[in-house]
């Protein structure tokens, strides 16, 4: 049997051993987020909220023919500082892993990654989805089949707005994904609390989520769960007020011709500009929003399997 190209960090493989609560945590945001320092600074602040409500992060990415689950500062600033890392989802991986390259992992990547090491719960930001436009693109992101094959529990503030939110609703629904929604009714939209969409699933309590996790194995269903945990009241942009900027630039992503994996990046980038700079801070905390709830997740899913 081949072994898996696979390198923990010592603290992700000592919790992992006994048994307690880690966080997988992807390496995009890192790369394709925001600039260095900022980007590197972000992410230990993320890794800090973690550790800070009980659980160990393991920040994922790949480096030197290796999947590296857990990163130490210097693998962190490295991958900061590589202005070439591959953005990873499923098709990529292999491809980075087999030519010794540096890339950066998606949520769907994540995922699998996670899944490999034994890592029940991820925190992003938000996931991908169906992209407007998709009924003549077929543009529809990689995430979204993932959380229908890997069993892992995401926490995420939604799908990000920019996409068609909810075309993305009913392919999570064909996948047999459930969206579980924390504290509302109404599905969140990454920078907004609102989105005009009811949730599908409504859950309040950590450890109702970590339970609904570990049934979904004991049925032996396939995929994982999304929960999507509003950004907090204090740091939203408003609905009315963020639809007319992403429609200004959806029409420049147009205009420019800008297609496939180069969309969002650039659309977050012009979200970024046209908010002047309020789009980021929001993003970052609902980041770190999520890693408590990640953290408060992985902590009950750990009490549970005893």
């Amino acid at each position: 049997m081949s072994i898996l190209p696979i390198t923990y960090a010592p603290e992700v493989r000592a919790a992992l051993d006994a048994g307690h609560p880690v966080v997988a945590l992807e390496s995009t945001i890192i790369t394709h987020g925001m600039p260095f320092p900022q980007n590197v600074e972000a992410a230990r602040a993320v890794e800090a909220e973690v550790r800070a409500h009980g659980a160990v992060p393991a920040t994922i990415a790949v480096m030197g023919g290796q999947i590296l689950i857990g990163l130490s500062d210097a693998q962190l600033d490295t991958l900061g500082q590589t202005p070439d890392a591959m953005k990873l989802s499923r098709a990529d991986l292999p491809v980075c892993v087999a030519l010794g390259r540096v890339g950066a992992t998606t949520v769907a990547a994540t995922m699998i990654c996670a899944a490999m090491a034994g890592i029940h719960v991820f925190a992003t930001g938000g996931i991908g989805g169906v992209h407007r436009g998709a009924e003549t693109t077929f543009d529809v992101s990689a995430d979204l089949i993932e959380l229908g094959l890997s069993p892992v529990t995401v926490v995420a503030a939604g799908a990000k707005a920019i996409l068609d939110l909810p075309k993305t609703l009913e392919v999570l629904e064909t996948q047999g994904v459930p969206v579980i929604t924390v504290g509302q009714d109404e599905l969140p939209a990454f920078w907004s609390r609102s989105s005009g969409l009811k949730s599908p699933l409504r859950m309040d309590d950590p450890a109702q989520i970590a339970s609904a996790h570990l049934m979904r194995g004991v049925l032996g269903l396939k995929g994982g769960q999304l929960v999507a945990n509003p950004i907090p009241a204090e740091a939203e942009i408003a609905r009315a007020e963020i639809q007319p900027v992403i429609e200004a630039a959806l029409a420049e992503a147009e205009a420019q011709g800008i297609a496939a994996k180069e969309v969002t990046p650039f659309l977050l980038d012009r979200m970024f500009a046209m908010t002047e700079g309020r789009s980021l801070t929001a993003n970052i905390a609902l980041v770190l929003n999520n890693a408590r709830l990640g953290a408060a997740i992985a902590v009950e899913i750990a009490r549970l399997r005893g």
